[in-house]
Formats: C-alpha cells, structure tokens, sequence
C-alpha cells in the first residue's frame, strides 16, 4: 500500500517515517520523500490510527488529490532549490515533465492548498538555502549566488531583501533560518 505523507522534507524525515513504520510493526518497501510503501492493507481505523502517529511527529497522511499533488510539487521544487539549477530552466516546463501533470494543473492545486504561487514557494526555498549556506560561512556571497542558480549577487541580494526584509549582511549578523515545512 502507498502512503501519501506531508511535511517530509529532508532525508531526517524519511529515517523517522521509516522508524515509525517499523516500530508500528508495518513491512517496509521503501520510504522516500512524500510517500512509504508498505506491504499491508490498511483499513480505515489503522490509517486513523497512523495518521495520529504520524501526526504527532509533525508529518500527516494525504488523502485529498489536490494536497497530494501540492505535496509532490513542494518535494521536487525543495530538491531543486538545493540543486543550483533552477534559474537555469523554465520551471513550468520541468514540473510538467517530472510530474506529467499540465502546468495549469498543477497551479490550481498548488494555490488552493497552500494559498501562493508554485514561484513564491521556490524562492523561498532557494532563500532558506542561501540561508543555510550563509550560516555554515565558508562561502563567498558570489559563491553562495553561483551555486544556488542567481545570475549576480546583485539579482541574490535582491531577491533575499524582498523574502526576508534584510540585506545578506544583517542576516549573517543575526538572521535565523526556518524550518523547511514553515517555508
């Protein structure tokens, strides 16, 4: 049985997902981000009882088509903001063709379930990123700007303002990241 799961947004997710599956006694086929595959055939009192396990851990199961095709969108545009090529590309075009779905589509199910744009979420993953590579500190700004897709510092330093309402300096002095499944 394929399970739809929210808010798994990291590698960490998956181990706890699959521990909680495990712990609960499931056969596990395999975990990745968004989805377990379990040999059993649950019933609606044990996806109940699941969904309140999986609940308490931060994550939930996804029944509804819409969430779950927001959910997929949100795992792939997450992979891609790490990926330091999504400037590089017409979005609408690669979601279409790692989903399969019409770009349309997947607008209208994005906006209803999470209330913004498909581009607002990815560049605020790709700030949460920038972020992140500012917190470690070995990178330059225009290293952090090439390897996350922006075309200059400049374009980066823009782009962080509007998302975050400070400069990249104030955030290295002070600014705090967000948990991914916030974003």
């Amino acid at each position: 049985m394929m399970l739809n799961i929210e808010n798994m947004v990291c590698d960490r997710c998956i181990m706890v997902v699959d521990s909680l599956l495990r712990r609960l006694g499931y056969t596990v086929s395999s975990v990745t981000l968004g989805s377990a595959q379990i040999a059993e055939s649950l019933d609606s009192d044990a996806l109940a009882s699941l969904a309140g396990e999986l609940h308490s851990l931060g994550f939930g199961l996804i029944e509804d088509a819409a969430k779950l095709t927001a959910q997929k969108v949100k795992t792939l545009l997450i992979g891609l903001a790490r990926s330091g090529s999504g400037t590089r590309l017409k979005l609408s075009a690669w979601l279409e063709e790692r989903t399969g779905v019409d770009y349309r589509t997947l607008v209208n199910a994005f906006s209803a379930v999470e209330g913004r744009t498909i581009e607002n979420y990815f560049i605020s993953q790709k700030i949460e990123y920038v972020k992140e590579l500012l917190d470690y500190g070995r990178l330059t700004a225009s290293e952090i700007a090439y390897r996350t897709g922006y075309s200059s510092v400049a374009h980066l330093s823009r782009q962080f303002r509007a998302v975050t309402g400070m400069t990249v300096t104030q955030y290295r002095l002070g600014g705090r990241r967000r948990p991914l499944d916030k974003v």
